[in-house]
C-alpha cells in the first residue's frame, strides 16, 4: 500500500469513496475542482492509499491556527475507506500520515468529527488513541446558503 497525495485523476475514485461514506452526489467534476482547492491551501492534504493499483481510502487534513492556546490544531475533515478493503489497516495509514502532516505543519492537538449513528469508526478512533469530547462540547452548524 502507498500512501500519496490525491491528483486530479483520483477525482472519480474519490467520488465514490465520499458516496460510501454517505456523501451522494459528488461528481468527479465537482470533486475535482475541489481537489484543486485543497492542493493550492498551504496548510491543508488531500492524501490517498493506493492498493494493487487502486485508491482504497482517501483522507483530508488541515492546520487551523487557535486563539485560545498557542499553536495550530489539525483537523481531519474527512476519512473513508472503501468498504471491500476495510480492517485491512488502511485508515490507519492514513490517520498516521495524517497526523504527521499536522505534526509538521505546527499543530499539537488533531480533532475529528464523526456522526452519532457511526459506531464503527468511533471505535477506531479510540484505538488510535482519540477521546470522544462529545459530553464537553457541542457542534453547532448554520447554513449560510
Amino acid at each position: 500500500m502507498t500512501v500519496r497525495p490525491a491528483n486530479g485523476a483520483d477525482a472519480p475514485r474519490i467520488s465514490a469513496l465520499l458516496a460510501e461514506l454517505g456523501y451522494p452526489g459528488n461528481n468527479p467534476d465537482s470533486v475535482h475542482k475541489r481537489l484543486e482547492i485543497w492542493t493550492n491551501h498551504p496548510r491543508s492534504t488531500v492524501l490517498v492509499a493506493q492498493r494493487d493499483g487502486l485508491v482504497a481510502g482517501v483522507i483530508a487534513v488541515t492546520a487551523m491556527p487557535v486563539l485560545e492556546r498557542d499553536g495550530w490544531q489539525g483537523r481531519i475533515v474527512a476519512l473513508v475507506t472503501a468498504q471491500s478493503a476495510r480492517g485491512n489497516g488502511i485508515g490507519r495509514e492514513l490517520t498516521e500520515a495524517a497526523e504527521h502532516f499536522a505534526r509538521e505543519n505546527g499543530c499539537g492537538r488533531m480533532e475529528v468529527t464523526s456522526s452519532n449513528h457511526r459506531d464503527a469508526a468511533h471505535a477506531f478512533y479510540r484505538t488510535l488513541g482519540y477521546d470522544n469530547w462529545a459530553d464537553r462540547s457541542g457542534r453547532f452548524i448554520k447554513n449560510l446558503i
